[in-house]
């Protein structure tokens, strides 16, 4: 798998039926390791080693039902009062983070009132914090540690 913008982790990997596995700790199973779920998997591994985020509050492809529809969020951070902390939309990393990664994960905390926003492909990421009153975001340079 490629080199991400990411710190380099010891993962858990094994080849099942010619298919390449990553184990995923928050889940605590096997999973086909994908460019997204490379992705995916080093930044769970950035919050919870660097950020100091416990893997407690961190669940993945949480479920979230738009208009009828079911969507999955990549990766969602919860608060101590288990409310929506920090969503993580993750792409693999040959897709361009665009308007329309943007629209997508904004449709998503649109329902969970997250307070933060992250994007990201493992080699560009974007941080953002949201201001509800004006319904933008404002970039940042990191998120902050977990407290």
């Amino acid at each position: 798998m490629k080199a991400l913008n990411l710190p380099s982790y010891e993962f858990k990997v094994k080849y099942r039926e010619n298919k390449q596995l990553i184990f995923d700790p928050i889940r605590k199973k096997y999973l086909v390791l994908t460019p997204e779920e490379w992705v995916r998997q080093h930044f769970v591994n950035y919050l919870i080693k660097h950020k100091k985020y416990p893997a407690t509050l961190i669940g993945l492809e949480k479920k979230v039902m738009l208009n009828g529809m079911l969507r999955r969020t990549d990766i969602l951070v919860f608060n101590k009062r288990a409310e929506p902390y920090i969503i993580v939309e993750c792409k693999a990393p040959s897709v361009n983070i665009d308007q329309k990664t943007f629209d997508q994960v904004a449709r998503y905390n649109a329902k969970l009132n997250a307070k933060y926003i992250i994007v990201t492909n493992g080699l560009v990421h974007y941080y953002c914090i949201v201001d509800s009153k004006s319904e933008k975001y404002v970039f940042l340079r990191e998120i902050p540690d977990y407290i």
